[in-house]
């Protein structure tokens, strides 16, 4: 990473600057000769201190450059505050358009201007190119109801542009996509566009497997968005991940089916710290489109004052409920207006439809890209035969789990029963691993594990007895056979404590853990949360 005038920079100290910032901005810089411009950084300097200049004020900024991707480019990251400590706001129209034209002039300098002739061999290169291009926004534009018309031309340019178009739709009839129905008319297939997204999806990553020298069969990838509703979950390893959309920070994941083929899953609904590692084992099914707890406190509130939600009307509803816990809703209402699906009035209120709650679903559908994933073992099934812990394995048998019909997977589960009772866990003539087994297997993975942390750490290892609590900070995990586990440590002893989705977002900060009789509680410094019950 590097800023204005350091290089080689962590995140850590940025990321304490922008502890109390309300939001910040990000950025991808993606310049479509960016292979030719060399180190990225000077560039990229100069175009912060055109946006310093432009704005009236210093910033404070992150960038890395990438080459991760067929295109050099770079994630820039500014802290929401200017240098006076204000909130900085930013128009739009500069982040869309402004900042964008300054970009193409420092590119334009360092490359010199681009040529008609570059121009007219970039277009003509996405005539017969298999995913959605800048041809087919014109097309999409352009269709009305379904139908696009290319008229007769009445200039030079109007020629070129009406023979891209027509080559590009002559293309799309190959590819099913449209029929021709006269002369420059064509009827293009309904969702034509959404297929050549996915297309280009796809080969985006067969080619970003084919560069990383992934052995992955893909002759068969199969995008999981795309299966039909009723559909059974898929249950397979994961053998590659990689990012979906750098801007949001979400990632995809390939998943080998037991069954054979290959997925492509969005896990946009998976944190970062939720990300399943290569080997992991998950099961994959489509996600439910419901809203949260909050959405309906939202909807209960909005119907009672004409559809209208405030801070005020929430506060005089629940008349016990916090100031933090009205800014959770706040915060989720704002994200819902991104989402264009609550309109913000200018008093502060908000207007909630009386679809809130099946549209606030819908959102949270698509954050989760259409795929509930869940992670069976953190482990790959290769590690499992011979591990002393208890395995997911373990927990399977023919009577509980239908897809025990499956060949690799049987073969798998007797050959991890062979090693247990060659180990002496199990008797020769049992043909499962009993609860009290399995109980067995875990605390000794435990113990051993501890013993491990404590060793690399210099912590002692801490036993939270029932009522009892233990304050540290949230440090790092450890994925063993029986799931991935948090480790909490405050210097001189540490806990382990399973992991939840919930501590993503507590890494590197103090959090305290309580053992009560629903099982594990944690608390940040705001407020205590059910986030670790069993």
């Amino acid at each position: 990473m590097y800023s204005s005038r350091e290089e080689g920079i962590g995140a850590r100290e940025f990321l304490e600057r922008s502890e109390s910032d309300r939001h910040q901005f990000r950025i991808i810089v993606s310049p479509e000769d960016g292979d030719q411009m060399g180190d990225l950084k000077s560039n990229m300097r100069q175009l912060m201190d055109r946006m310093e200049s432009d704005l009236g004020t210093r910033l404070d900024w992150l960038a890395v450059d990438h080459h991760n991707t067929g295109h050099p480019h770079t994630h820039i990251v500014i802290r929401g505050k200017d240098q006076l400590g204000r909130d900085l706001i930013i128009a739009r129209e500069y982040l869309t358009q402004g900042l964008r034209r300054q970009a193409e002039d420092i590119v334009t300098q360092t490359l010199g201007p681009r040529r008609d002739l570059e121009i007219m061999r970039a277009r003509q290169s996405e005539i017969s190119q298999d995913r959605f291009t800048g041809i087919d926004r014109q097309l999409l534009s352009e269709a009305r109801e379904g139908i696009v018309a290319i008229p007769p031309p009445s200039t030079s340019a109007d020629r070129f542009q009406r023979s891209l178009k027509l080559a590009r739709l002559k293309h799309l009839e190959g590819l099913r996509l449209a029929s021709r129905m006269s002369a420059g008319q064509y009827q293009m297939e309904q969702g034509w566009a959404d297929t050549l997204r996915q297309m280009g999806r796809r080969g985006d990553i067969i080619r970003t497997l084919s560069a990383s020298h992934t052995q992955a069969r893909i002759d068969d990838l199969k995008m999981f968005e795309t299966r039909a509703p009723g559909t059974g979950p898929v249950l397979g390893e994961v053998i590659a991940s990689g990012p979906a959309d750098e801007l949001r920070d979400t990632r995809y994941l390939l998943v080998r089916e037991f069954d054979g083929g290959t997925w492509h899953v969005d896990a946009a609904g998976l944190g970062a710290g939720s990300m399943p590692p290569k080997g992991a084992i998950v099961e994959v099914s489509t996600a439910i489109s419901e809203p949260r707890a909050s959405d309906r406190t939202i909807a209960r509130i909005a119907e009672r004052s004409g559809g209208i939600y405030s801070d005020a009307l929430h506060a005089a509803a629940e008349p016990g409920s916090s100031a933090a816990y009205r800014l959770a809703h706040k915060r989720r209402l704002e994200a819902l207006r991104r989402a264009r699906v609550v309109i913000r009035s200018s008093d502060g209120s908000w207007s909630v439809g009386a679809d809130f709650l099946e549209r606030a679903g819908g959102y949270e559908r698509t954050r989760a890209g259409g795929a509930q994933i869940v992670v069976r073992s953190w482990i790959s099934v290769r590690e499992q035969l011979e591990n002393p812990g208890a395995t997911w394995l373990d927990a399977l048998d023919d009577a509980s789990d239908g897809r025990m019909g499956q060949v690799e997977l049987a073969a798998k589960r007797r050959a991890r029963l062979n090693f247990l009772r060659g180990q002496g866990v199990l008797a020769q003539s049992e043909a499962r691993v009993s609860e009290e087994v399995l109980v067995k297997l875990k605390m000794e993975e435990l113990l051993t594990a501890s013993k491990d942390v404590a060793r690399r750490t210099g912590q002692g290892a801490a036993e939270l007895q029932p009522g009892g609590s233990f304050r540290g900070t949230m440090q790092t995990t450890v994925d063993l056979a029986q799931g991935r586990m948090a480790v909490v440590g405050n210097g001189k002893e540490f806990v382990l404590v399973p992991w939840r989705r919930q501590l993503v977002q507590q890494l590197g900060r103090e959090i305290a853990v309580y053992q009560t009789a629903r099982g594990l509680e944690y608390s940040t410094a705001l407020s205590r949360t059910k986030g670790l019950t069993r």
